[in-house]
């Protein structure tokens, strides 16, 4: 049912006048026309049959009212309308097996460039210890070193010198030299550019090596610039060899611990 004819019952619905005289003359004709089972009069209607009719009017009037209400208020029916079919769902893939990632990589940060004129020795920078013979590691950034057998050595005596060069001043520095102790080796002396006062310093036998050590009292300060350190001993007669001896030094600039070592070159 759509709207224009709900809105025409509704409008006919609201406009009906009932006529009651007329419904009411209905409703006795048509009592009047059944038999008479108690041998009344047809004159003679019993006042309960005039109520009984007057009741069936009101009745006829009623349900035919509501039931034009009914028409025009109940809203017209919707057509049934289908459901959507839900979409089907994507087939899932096969699953199939991963390769083996590879190993992840570990970042870590830049280790600064630092030039070495040889291969690099066993111990990292900024560690003490001796190197090994033969390996050298030169310069660390603002520190370079070089060790030589000096010009004065002869048959029966040397020195061995270790020169220093930092571009920047240094808070802690510790020098050491190592002479194997072939035949006939003594110590003799030594010393160093900088202050006396300023280093602790100590010879001593150590394994078969005469060490010479220097290290910087706290609180001084090796000022930017070229130092030497040297140590002096005797030795059996003849030319020695040095490709056993070694230096290292051990410091503390702006930057952080600087770590050197190498070997001495024949006196020229």
């Amino acid at each position: 049912m759509n709207e224009e004819l709900s809105g025409r019952l509704r409008t006919a619905a609201e406009a009906h006048q009932p006529d009651r005289a007329r419904i009411l003359a209905r409703v006795e004709r048509g009592m009047s026309a059944a038999p008479d089972r108690h041998g009344e009069s047809s004159g003679a209607r019993p006042w309960p049959r005039v109520a009984l009719a007057s009741l069936a009017a009101a009745g006829i009037l009623a349900g035919g009212g509501f039931a034009v209400a009914s028409i025009v208020q109940s809203p017209p029916a919707r057509p049934d309308v289908p459901a959507a079919p839900a979409a089907p769902s994507a087939p899932s893939a096969p699953w199939t097996p991963h390769a083996t990632p590879p190993a992840p990589t570990t970042g870590g940060p830049t280790v600064p460039d630092r030039s070495s004129s040889t291969s690099a020795g066993p111990e990292a920078s900024g560690s003490t210890g001796p190197a090994r013979p033969g390996s050298a590691h030169v310069q660390d950034g603002p520190l370079w070193s070089a060790g030589s057998l000096d010009a004065g050595s002869n048959t029966y005596w040397a020195q061995s010198n270790i020169t220093l060069r930092t571009a920047q001043p240094l808070t802690a520095l510790t020098v050491e030299l190592r002479i194997t102790q072939t035949a006939g080796v003594q110590s003799t002396g030594n010393w160093r550019t900088l202050p006396a006062d300023d280093f602790t310093v100590t010879v001593q036998q150590e394994g078969g090596v005469v060490v010479y050590r220097w290290i910087l009292k706290p609180g001084r300060t090796v000022p930017a610039g070229q130092h030497v350190f040297a140590g002096q001993y005797n030795h059996a007669a003849g030319e020695r060899e040095t490709g056993r001896d070694g230096y290292r030094v051990d410091a503390t600039g702006p930057r952080g611990a600087l770590s050197v070592w190498g070997g001495f070159t024949p006196a020229r």
